[in-house]
């Protein structure tokens, strides 16, 4: 997504110019964003550089994410929004979406599981292809391809079999 060469707070607003401050705040906060924030010296108004040049990928990632949330669609589309961000962060996020999606379809895109593993329903593209569906636990017992990147991302060590690399 597009940062602009404004605040912040004009960041987040964008596409609803009226938003109010605590709006903004409460979005800034779903999206793990508010603390870091307010620990800047001009907190909310502090202006970011030319494509938030200023800002980590993960927090122009989490930027991003409290715009998108300003808007309450009714369809979320997240497409590798926490890829730049650390796994606490990223389970943090997922706990504040949790609630803020409850009446909203929202579709994530995503090479991370453990962005995943809490869908209704998770689809396996491989090649433009639906290869597999189900929920996590569905497709763990299937045994195919997701069981196959679980086992690599996030199986422990010491369930993995003996001998194995």
């Amino acid at each position: 997504a597009f940062l602009f060469t404004t605040s912040i707070e004009n960041n987040i607003a964008y596409g609803n110019p009226w938003a109010r401050e605590t709006r903004i705040g409460q979005a800034a906060e779903y999206a793990q964003l508010h603390n870091y924030i307010i620990g800047l010296p001009a907190g909310y108004t502090t202006v970011v550089g030319e494509r938030g040049a200023s800002l980590s990928g993960g927090q122009r990632q989490r930027l991003t994410i409290a715009r998108s949330l300003m808007l309450r669609p009714s369809v979320l589309v997240f497409d590798h929004s926490t890829a730049a961000v650390d796994a606490g962060t990223e389970q943090r996020i997922r706990a504040a979406m949790k609630r803020f999606a409850r009446d909203r379809v929202t579709l994530i895109i995503s090479h991370r599981l453990s962005s995943l593993m809490h869908a209704d329903q998770i689809l396996f593209v491989e090649g433009g292809r639906i290869v597999e569906r189900g929920t996590h636990e569905e497709l763990l017992a299937l045994g195919g391809r997701y069981r196959a990147l679980y086992d690599l991302q996030l199986r422990p060590d010491d369930d993995r079999l003996e001998g194995a690399a």
